[in-house]
């Protein structure tokens, strides 16, 4: 079976590219929109004209016109393009704005966090999405869904990461559709006594009746915490060591709402709907019965946009398995993709949970069909077994190549957890909904609560013996785009090639994996040839990055430099070694030299010219005596000064007529 030749896996492999083009080229919708219209009428001229002649000329403009409508709905999506779009309207100053909140995001030690849409600003009638950030101490209370507030307040531009190849969270909330935040401290708000109720708002209310009725029942804190994440989507509650430990072991995805849960879920109900097929149209009631079914689970959890996705994508399988035949569950599952990505949302396609969904899906539905061709047991428990081992391993392979990108690690127990934990998911989000259902109609039993509590005490102590085995756990893998694609390219090969063993068919996986080897060589070449010296922007201390070759010379001030700084330096410049030493007063790279003046204000008479003054630690020095005496060519200030000397300084230097530079403002510098 070729799932490639498959023509809606083609469309949607065009309507792919066509997001992936739309989202670099800033194309106008007006401009997409002729675009595709011409398309479509060659289209229709082709249709009529060639009848069943030169095919592949047809195919070729379908591809084509499916293409510029990727284009044309990315470029809808941006909202710049949209006329009333808020920050059409916005001036630099406060103004009124009213705005409901859409989504309680997880918060952190200081601050509440929301999605908010924006109704009106100056009671003018506007769209678009806001992050609001509440500081704590001044905004205790939460919150909820659909409440609807009054504010006179600014919108501020999402900051950039101040260091290289850190977490861009600015770019993760554009593709969103946010663009800008509204902090909250000392502020005051209105909140409307009467909103419109959404959906989501009331699925929210839901939630907490849910959340109250559970925390009446005798269920422990930690355990009520996983039970939370398993049935309600809900993480936040969950301690970080118990979360990193089913990240160690390769389970995290138990603890999201995503596809795994929704597919047990379409599994334990076609299981329990069996009687029903028996009766007059009883497939087609069990399939309507199912997919109502799917979306209350999907009502339960929220309807957050995760949950969203995933039911969408298996109530198309369910439909898939309904028509019981094998080359549909390609062809709908990628119309299921075509969907969500044309009338949701295209910024879909940049989410890590979408692209992890649907390749653990296809990866499931291509491979494991052909590992059971592999191994056919005849004992019905080892055949079970098998079976299970196989999906596992099939769903693995396909998410393998995106979660070294994403995450740069490997879990090398992934399986041991999976053969654990999953045969007994279903048992385990059965019991829960029932748990939820009893608690919710008070008639819980105590004996019934306590058990279920136990079952995920049990979970929970797996979980983190298999994470105790660090010896497994594969961290800290330099993983960039194009070992991605090519990585990619030497599954599809060798499946292709297990599928049809031939020398023409062997020769494509062979070349990919070369091909990834001297990708692979190049880069580590590329880094041993490279110096850099990088002044990292760090609050309230100093920290520079000396790369020579594959070794990091990393210098502090004394305060521990945060490891995920130097990880994320590390695995993108291909380092191998790592040294830590104290702050010098003066460094030499290359024919550059640096001078670093901190609190003790030592520094030497004088240094080889030019040379870039480094200001760390707020010294109290007379900055026009310094640039007189030693006469730098530029003058830095990190991120350890405080911020009335920052601006001090950067004015003294605008009368000198002398280049300043603050991280705190512009992020990391190169000295290169």
């Amino acid at each position: 079976m070729k799932p490639f030749a498959f023509i809606p896996i083609k469309l949607t492999m065009a309507l792919v590219t066509g997001i992936l083009m739309g989202n670099y080229l800033n194309i106008k919708p007006e401009i997409a929109l002729i675009s595709i219209l011409a398309s479509f009428a060659v289209l229709s001229i082709l249709f009529w004209k060639l009848k069943r002649k030169h095919l592949y000329v047809f195919g070729l403009v379908a591809g084509i016109t499916i293409v510029q409508l990727g284009i044309l709905a990315v470029s809808l999506s941006k909202p710049q393009n949209d006329p009333s779009y808020y920050n059409h309207y916005t001036k630099n100053e406060k103004q009124v704005w009213e705005l409901k909140i859409v989504e309680v995001l997880k918060e952190n030690s200081y601050n509440h966090r929301y999605r908010a849409e924006v109704r009106s600003l100056d009671k003018a009638f506007v769209k678009g999405e806001l992050e609001l950030i509440f500081d704590k101490k001044s905004y205790p209370v939460r919150l909820e869904v659909d409440q609807e507030i009054v504010t006179w307040n600014e919108v501020n531009r999402v900051a950039l990461p101040k260091n290289p190849y850190q977490f861009n969270y600015s770019q993760y909330l554009k593709r969103m559709g946010i663009q800008h935040q509204m902090r909250f401290r000392d502020l005051g708000i209105y909140l409307k006594p009467e909103q419109s109720k959404t959906l989501r708002g009331i699925a929210a209310g839901f939630r907490d009746i849910v959340n109250s009725k559970l925390l009446e029942t005798n269920i422990r804190t930690e355990q009520l915490a996983i039970i939370k994440a398993l049935l309600l989507g809900q993480r936040h509650e969950i301690e970080a060591e118990v979360y990193d430990n089913y990240k160690k072991a390769g389970a995290v995805h138990i603890l999201a709402v995503s596809g795994l849960h929704i597919g047990v879920i379409l599994l334990l109900l076609q299981f329990l709907l069996k009687p029903i097929e028996i009766l007059p149209m009883g497939r087609t009631i069990s399939l309507c019965l199912v997919v109502v079914l799917l979306w209350a689970f999907a009502f339960i959890a929220g309807l957050s946009a995760s949950v969203i996705r995933a039911v969408t994508m298996f109530s198309f399988l369910a439909y898939a398995l309904y028509l019981n035949r094998p080359t549909n569950s390609f062809n709908i599952m990628a119309l299921s993709m075509f969907f969500l990505l044309l009338v949701f949302s295209p910024t879909l396609l940049f989410q890590v949970g979408f692209q992890m969904s649907y390749a653990a899906v296809f990866s499931i539905l291509w491979i494991y069909p052909k590992m059971q061709r592999v191994w056919k047991p005849k004992n019905n428990w080892l055949k079970k077994l098998w079976q299970l081992v196989a999906v596992s391993m099939a769903a693995q392979i396909g998410v393998f190549p995106i979660s070294l990108y994403y995450f740069h690690q490997f879990p090398g127990l992934f399986l041991l957890s999976n053969l654990l934990i999953v045969p007994f998911l279903g048992f385990i989000l059965g019991m829960g909904i029932l748990t939820i259902s009893l608690s919710l109609l008070n008639i819980l039993p105590s004996f019934l609560s306590k058990a279920y509590d136990q079952m995920i005490y049990w979970m929970n102590g797996i979980i983190e013996n298999i994470a105790a085995q660090q010896v497994f756990i594969f961290s800290d893998i330099p993983f960039d785009l194009f070992k991605l694609f090519l990585l990619y390219l030497i599954v599809i090969g060798f499946v292709s090639w297990l599928e049809r063993p031939h020398f023409r068919t062997f020769l494509f996986p062979v070349v990919s994996v070369l091909l990834f080897q001297l990708w692979s060589l190049f880069l580590i070449k590329s880094s041993q040839q490279h110096q850099e010296l990088i002044i990292m922007h760090q609050t309230k201390q100093s920290a520079l990055f000396f790369k020579d070759g594959r070794k990091l010379n990393v210098y502090h001030s004394g305060k521990k430099v945060p490891r995920v700084l130097v990880r994320n330096y590390v695995l993108a410049t291909y380092c191998n070694e790592e040294a830590y030493y104290p702050i010098q007063n003066a460094y030499r790279h290359g024919k550059k030299h640096l001078l670093v003046i901190d609190s003790t204000v030592v520094h030497p008479s004088s240094l080889p010219k030019p040379f870039t003054l480094l200001l760390t630690q707020s010294p109290k020095v007379n900055l026009e005596r310094i640039i007189e005496e030693l006469q730098p060519k530029q003058i830095i200030a990190d991120g350890s000064n405080y911020k009335s000397l920052i601006a001090r300084w950067k004015k003294t230097c605008r009368e000198k007529d002398l280049l300043f530079y603050s991280t705190a403002e512009q992020g990391a510098i190169s000295l290169n």
